[in-house]
């Protein structure tokens, strides 16, 4: 008898099913098209395959993952290739697995449920969604990432503040897995499964991380308790947003000054956490550039139709030009920032979805090489922690003008929900860290990652180097996976790294694992481990 959930495969002889034909792509070292396939937007990682497989159904992935198994060849999967390490290229790996032919977006009658296949972009699903029903989810800003990793990392993004995290609404998942037997099979995991392990395989797709556990195909999405027709199964998408860009140049910036924006952002942060109001619903990115860049900035959107939206913006605003003792303008002089500016747009949702993804070359920029570390923040910067980033985003060391250190907001409709309903443990963090640097040359890498560490480390050398779990931090984010974590080397804490990821949600994880995943054979340097 066939358990609930599960899609019969068919025996293991690796054939396709007889009348039908493979429709999936190989692509050889031989082939023209292996080099753009064998790394991601990161070019510090590059893998040599012996071959990549771009399958457009279920069942090819099925196929392709029952001969690695045979073969007893080492397999990665890539959705959208944004991954910060080297998880999915690098030298082990014999077969990837690439699912961007696998992108369709449509309404599943059957499911009541939006489907997305484990192929798209966030960019296809924005599109889809918004223009055929006018929902969306509260996915990233990257519209080039794909949905692969952000969702099953708890993938977040401008409208998260206003909606939550993407896996607040994600009902159901199709992954391929690998047996104790080595069958490969499809199941299909649903938050209302009647089988109980069925629900705990869903559950652990919602922030534990990508490529643990199989190999997901599709995503169902439909918010828990909506009912009623597709419109009314997502969060409306705004009809227009406020965007404000805003930059300080750094010759004006005093440590004084920085201290009191840094703690003034965090500090808004902890005073308008509240879900469903409109401060609440205000989401905002400090950037914090090296001071070789020339300027430091903010980026920060709110839903236009809010009550009082434009008054709760121009007071969020004016507190970051008075933390500074700034007073902004539009102005610019052969284009090199000369002054404080602040600009503030009326758009579209949806154009300014496109908008704020393009606004940054680097952003999309497959030719760059990066490094990237991050924290979870319950409460404002402490002081020696600000003067640590102070200290080193003005260093004279020479790292790339793309390194800083980029704050984002979380709390609001995030933190309603409890650690353990999701993967993602950090339900009350009001912000989060990413450290980072991105260069184009290899001859650069060393000062950067050395930048990096240095500063990250600094940050935090009260808990060993790494933001531990306690009353101001909460660990790092998943879906910035940080190798340096796992290396003694670089975290004296004491706390493993699976630890500072998902906290008290790990060892779940790992049942989860036993159970779905008993061969190990979807792993990586930071998969969940057996």
């Amino acid at each position: 008898m066939q358990a609930p959930g599960v899609r019969a495969a068919g025996p293991d002889t690796g054939a396709t099913a007889v009348g039908t034909r493979s429709t999936k792509v190989t692509v050889v070292p031989a082939d023209p098209r292996y080099p753009d396939l064998t790394s991601g937007m990161n070019q510090r990682w590059q893998a040599r395959p012996d071959k990549v497989v771009l399958p457009r159904t279920t069942q090819e992935v099925v196929e392709t993952v029952r001969e690695a198994v045979a073969a007893g060849k080492r397999l990665s999967v890539v959705s959208g290739g944004h991954c910060f390490e080297d998880f999915a290229y690098n030298a082990d790996i014999e077969i990837n697995i690439k699912l961007s032919l696998m992108n369709e977006v449509r309404f599943d009658t059957s499911m009541n449920a939006f489907a997305v296949g484990g192929g798209a972009t966030l960019l296809d699903v924005y599109e889809a969604l918004y223009e055929g029903w006018g929902v969306t989810i509260p996915g990233g800003i990257c519209h080039s990432v794909g949905v692969g990793g952000h969702i099953t990392g708890g993938g977040f993004g401008n409208l998260s503040r206003q909606y939550g995290l993407t896996v607040d609404h994600l009902h159901a998942v199709e992954v391929v897995v690998v047996d104790a037997n080595g069958t490969v099979r499809s199941v299909v995991a649903a938050r209302d499964s009647a089988d109980k392990a069925l629900r705990e395989l869903f559950w652990a797709h919602t922030g534990g991380g990508g490529g643990s556990f199989g190999i997901v195909t599709t995503f169902w999405f439909r918010t828990p308790g909506a009912t009623g027709a597709p419109g009314n199964l997502l969060p409306k998408a705004p009809s227009q947003v406020y965007l404000t860009l805003a930059g300080w140049p750094w010759e004006k910036v005093t440590p004084e000054g920085f201290s009191r924006l840094v703690t003034y952002w965090g500090r808004w942060l902890e005073q308008n956490n509240t879900a469903g109001t409109t401060a609440g619903s205000l989401y905002s990115w400090l950037l914090l550039n090296h001071r070789d860049s020339g300027s430091i900035g903010a980026v920060v959107q709110l839903d236009a139709s809010l009550p009082g939206a434009a008054t709760v913006l121009s007071d969020f605003l004016a507190g970051m030009d008075r933390a500074l003792g700034l007073s902004s303008a539009v102005k610019r002089s052969s284009g090199v920032l000369d002054s404080a500016y602040t600009t503030t747009r009326l758009l579209p949702w949806l154009r300014g979805t496109k908008y704020i993804g393009s606004i940054s070359p680097t952003q999309l920029d497959p030719t760059t090489r990066s490094i990237h570390k991050s924290s979870h923040l319950r409460r404002v910067t402490p002081q020696r922690q600000i003067d640590a980033m102070y200290r080193h985003l003005t260093s004279t060391d020479g790292p790339s003008a793309l390194t800083g250190v980029v704050l984002s907001a979380s709390g609001g409709r995030i933190a309603t929900v409890s650690p353990t309903d999701t993967a993602v443990a950090q339900r009350d963090a009001i912000m989060k860290a990413n450290f980072e640097s991105l260069w184009y040359d290899a001859r650069d890498d060393a000062k950067n990652i050395a930048w990096v560490r240095a500063a990250f480390r600094d940050v935090y050398a009260d808990t060993g180097g790494v933001p531990v779990p306690n009353d101001i931090t909460d660990g790092c984010y998943v879906n910035y996976p940080d190798g340096d974590l796992s290396d003694p080397d670089h975290n004296a804490s004491g706390v493993p790294w699976h630890d500072l990821y998902w906290k008290g949600n790990y060892a779940r994880l790992q049942r989860v694992k036993r159970a779905w995943d008993p061969r190990d054979v979807f792993r990586h340097r930071q998969s969940i481990r057996l």
